[in-house]
């Protein structure tokens, strides 16, 4: 056993023990841990409990909850990194740190779901942010612990209980995390199983939680097979899909920053993030100049014939215009050395990001690869590069990044794009609140256009009003 491994499971056990102490506040048949059950009805039925004993729960215990869940989140941040890395194969564990970080400090609480009141002549209106009771979260392999952390803190500041169906491959790290929440909010006041998951997913038991009469909501972030499942199934339903995102570098650039920042972004925890910088669109002027700065940074460029044996290795289905195709999911967050190493180029640990350039035309621009694979294409101005980043993105109104100093040029990628995300002069996690203003989610949810996601995004408005009082002007 290496030492990370005997570290992670140390660890480990010392809060499962910890949890095991806490056996008395689980409810419901089939349970086997804390919030963690055998079966997808058990854990509805645990959570339907608890939504109801939460109703009656005070907004200062929820803010204490809510605390408490950042508080116990970040003593575990760096083995809730270390044991995703290790299930899932995915990433680089210390960049997971970071990404937990984000999502513990910046995932809005309570504060966000504020009243609203209205008052005219006829009297007062008060309108208020309901929770909508259960919730059905399906969360990925790609990023499993924050996914579950980022949800979860919005999710019950807005007054809900959640029922997670992680992705398989992810599923001891998030029923891990689960159960460290839960001891979290009942050492806080809470109820038990106010977040709750079963030990082993499928795709049958997220269809049953999509149907189970007790799931007011579906929150999805996963591919676009299971967001079109769920969106078919009757119930309301927030969908993060797929994104393609292109980069766009025009001649007014901070040309050293834009080299900075493409390989900060899309090599940081391997590409998994769906904002990350998937293809870069530059004005030809400055292409030299931004590849040499990218090889500054820990991008190594890939010949003619490397790109064809890594085009051949990465991509399973190549992508093309109407068709976003598909990535071999065996390289998906792979090191960038690792992938080289399967085409006989060996690297160093250190090197970031696999440099492409290639026409227009190729698949690795067209394929979201979620891999640090980048490929370049030259153009010949800042229009052509906007106009060929619109078809590139599939039309998935996903994410957007674009290197200018134009602030024209800048503005018309940011209305044609109509992303969720559109991110200017940065590196793509800024976007998410990493280095850029704003609050942090990791379910954007393009397809059903409800953006990035926080506590009022899991709330139903209810309005009451009171007829000729309570105006005092």
């Amino acid at each position: 056993m290496d030492q990370l491994e005997q570290s992670i499971r140390q660890i480990v056990e010392q809060v499962v023990k910890g949890i095991s102490q806490e056996k008395n506040h689980n409810t419901g048949s089939g349970n086997v841990g804390i919030g963690v059950f055998n079966n997808l009805n058990s854990a509805v039925e645990a959570a339907d409990k608890a939504y109801r004993d939460f109703c009656e729960v005070s907004l200062e215990t929820r803010k204490l909850i809510i605390e408490n869940m950042r508080k116990i989140s970040m003593e575990h941040k760096e083995v809730m990194a270390k044991m995703a890395h290790e299930e899932t194969g995915m990433g680089r564990w210390s960049d997971k740190v970071v990404k937990n970080e984000l999502g513990i400090v910046k995932t809005p609480g309570v504060e966000d779901i504020h009243p609203e009141a209205f008052s005219d002549d006829r009297g007062l209106t008060l309108v208020e942010k309901a929770p909508y009771g259960v919730i059905g979260s399906i969360t990925p392999s790609t990023n499993p612990a924050v996914t579950i952390i980022s949800n979860a803190i919005g999710m019950i500041a807005a007054g809900n209980s959640v029922v997670f169906n992680p992705h398989p491959s992810a599923k001891k790290t998030s029923c891990f995390v689960v159960s460290l929440l839960n001891k979290a909010i009942i050492d806080a006041g809470g109820p038990a199983n106010l977040l709750t998951c079963i030990s082993e997913p499928t795709i049958d038991s997220a269809k049953e939680m999509m149907a189970h009469k007790k799931i007011a909501i579906l929150v999805v972030t996963g591919g676009p097979a299971v967001v079109k499942t769920a969106m078919n199934s009757g119930k309301k339903t927030i969908g993060a899909g797929p994104g393609n995102p292109p980069c766009v570098v025009d001649e007014t650039a901070d040309i050293a920053q834009a080299g900075r920042d493409i390989v900060a972004g899309a090599s940081f925890d391997n590409n998994v993030i769906c904002i990350c910088e998937k293809e870069i669109l530059c004005v030809a002027s400055v292409a030299d100049k931004l590849k040499e700065e990218m090889k500054k940074n820990g991008a190594y460029e890939l010949t003619p014939d490397q790109i064809k044996k890594v085009t051949a290795l990465v991509i399973s289905e190549p992508g093309r215009p109407g068709h976003e195709g598909a990535a071999n999911k065996k390289y998906v967050g792979k090191n960038a050395n690792y992938i080289a190493k399967d085409i006989g180029l060996d690297l160093p640990d250190s090197t970031r990001l696999l440099l492409c350039e290639v026409d227009k035309d190729h698949p690795l621009v067209w394929t979201e690869q979620l891999m640090p694979v980048m490929p370049l294409v030259r153009v010949k101005d800042v229009d052509e590069a906007i106009n060929l980043a619109v078809e590139v993105e599939h039309g998935f109104r996903h994410t957007a990044i674009m290197h200018s100093l134009n602030i024209a040029k800048l503005s018309k990628m940011a209305k044609v794009m109509n992303c969720s995300i559109f991110i200017k002069n940065g590196p793509s996690y800024a976007g998410l609140g990493a280095g850029g203003a704003g609050f942090a989610s990791f379910t954007i949810a393009s397809p059903t256009g409800d953006g990035v996601t926080r506590p009022r995004s899991f709330t139903r408005e209810r309005r009451c009003t009171l007829v000729d009082y309570l105006r005092i002007i």
